[in-house]
């Protein structure tokens, strides 16, 4: 699928939500209305939607349809985009700041969580497992996952935080996602497993570690992928992501 017509379904509803034809809560239009809408099919109509997903701009409700969430406020990614593009951020910087912010909010989560957030977390969890065969649909619902513990962890900046961080990593990782193997699906998968269980359990030390151990797991095999001579990813300052070339230099 043409990557352009996702972009499309993208600025369509980002369009309708400044024009304050869609409010926190709203229901979007339906697949084929707004397949009509853009002109695109609804394949691509539903890509974008995956894509706003990750984003953080729409919810899916099984059987209901597509909503605008009416969770913690939304801070705008494009200051962050504007320093990654001046910058460029690393896997490891990235990792590093995703480390500071969601080991305590794991912690926080495994004390606050709603009994209907610990559910919550637990569809995507077996979402996780259910989409080991398709690497960018397990990204979408990877990052809702932490998304939703950092919306359980009760501090709404926090969240708010994670959720701009959250929107980037998800324009940096797709486009590289396809490199990882089943087997580190199925391990980051279980992985999640053991933050959803130690929250479920109210084990705030257990949840951190599993946190901490996750996301440091990740970040290394994610370093083991097939390279294709890029050091960095940059995305530029309109929110597009480019490749800086760069020889990768022996640090460790």
């Amino acid at each position: 699928m043409a990557e352009g017509g996702t972009d499309h379904v993208v600025a369509h509803v980002r369009s309708l939500i400044k024009r304050r034809a869609l409010r926190p809560g709203d229901r979007l239009p339906a697949e084929r209305d707004l397949a009509t809408q853009i002109g695109v099919s609804r394949p691509t109509v539903r890509a974008g939607l995956r894509a706003l997903a990750a984003m953080g701009v729409v919810h899916s409700r099984h059987g209901s349809g597509t909503y605008i969430p009416t969770g913690p406020p939304m801070l705008a990614s494009e200051p962050l985009r504007f320093l990654a593009a001046l910058h460029g951020f690393s896997r490891e910087e990235m990792y590093e700041a995703r480390r500071i912010l969601e080991v305590e909010a794991a912690g926080l989560a495994a004390v606050r969580a709603t009994s209907e957030q610990v559910a919550s977390m637990a569809e995507e969890v077996a979402s996780l497992f259910a989409s080991i065969h398709d690497p960018l649909r397990f990204l979408v619902h990877d990052i809702s996952f932490h998304r939703m513990v950092a919306g359980a962890s009760g501090n709404p900046i926090v969240a708010s935080i994670v959720e701009m961080v959250s929107t980037l990593y998800y324009e940096q990782r797709r486009r590289t996602a396809r490199r990882a193997s089943q087997a580190d699906l199925r391990d980051a998968a279980e992985m999640h497993r053991r933050i959803y269980q130690s929250i479920r359990s109210r084990d705030a030390d257990a949840a951190r570690q599993a946190m901490h151990d996750h996301l440091i797991r990740a970040s290394r095999r994610q370093s083991k992928e097939p390279q294709d001579g890029s050091a960095r990813v940059k995305p530029s300052v309109n929110g597009s992501i480019t490749q800086r070339a760069r020889r990768v230099k022996a640090a460790h």
